[in-house]
């Protein structure tokens, strides 16, 4: 094995572990009860503890891809993502699910892309977010507005999954879209009311706000 990948998990067994080992050891004998699942992309540059500033047994993490969500009916075959919404929603009982899609997503920019023979199983994967796509040509703007629209797209499939439906009406469950910008290290905030991703910190009473007109 790589020795950098060893040092860092010597790094982890004599720094950070000892430093929650209480916890750690708490969560073993009471079981995990996390409030949040998290839905984000694979992308390196995303790191669900540091965004939300949180510990271990905190969030309930699912990523993949494009932090897509693939549709209750299972037409798109086994997937992980479906069953760590059904865990986390029936075993769990999260409060919250997060839906965090982030600028400059190589997901969203393959999207505009030809399908490539070599990644079929990206290209049928991206098939979950087309709908999201524009018919312009690509720019930064385009790619800003379907990054934010994908998102949306996913919490309309979410809301396919008759558990969280249900916990949704019920006022048990809540569901939130973010859009993550990684060079700003600020999140936008879809309000649902207006269709327009907001700043979680608001903003100059004098600036822009981002839509998804």
């Amino acid at each position: 094995m790589d020795d950098d990948i060893l040092r860092r998990l010597r790094r982890f067994r004599t720094h950070y572990f000892p430093r929650f080992r209480g916890e750690f050891r708490e969560l073993v004998e009471q079981g995990q009860h996390p409030t949040v699942l998290f839905i984000g992309c694979s992308d390196s540059r995303l790191v669900p503890y540091l965004l939300m500033d949180c510990g271990p047994g905190e969030l309930f993490i699912v990523r993949n891809v494009g932090n897509l969500v693939p549709p209750h009916d299972a037409s798109a075959g086994y997937h992980g993502t479906g069953a760590a919404i059904e865990f986390g929603v029936s075993r769990l009982g999260v409060r919250h699910i997060i839906v965090c899609g982030h600028s400059h997503c190589g997901a969203v920019r393959a999207l505009y892309d030809d399908p490539r023979p070599d990644t079929p199983h990206m290209n049928h994967w991206l098939d979950l977010a087309r709908d999201a796509a524009l018919p312009v040509t690509v720019s930064e703007e385009a790619l800003r507005r379907t990054e934010q629209r994908s998102v949306a797209l996913q919490l309309e499939r979410l809301l396919a999954y008759p558990m969280v439906a249900e916990q949704v009406e019920q006022g048990r469950l809540f569901l939130h879209g973010w859009h993550y910008l990684i060079e700003e290290g600020r999140v936008l905030i879809l309000d649902v009311a207006t269709g327009a991703f907001v700043p979680a910190d608001p903003p100059p009473r004098e600036a822009a706000v981002d839509t998804l007109q």
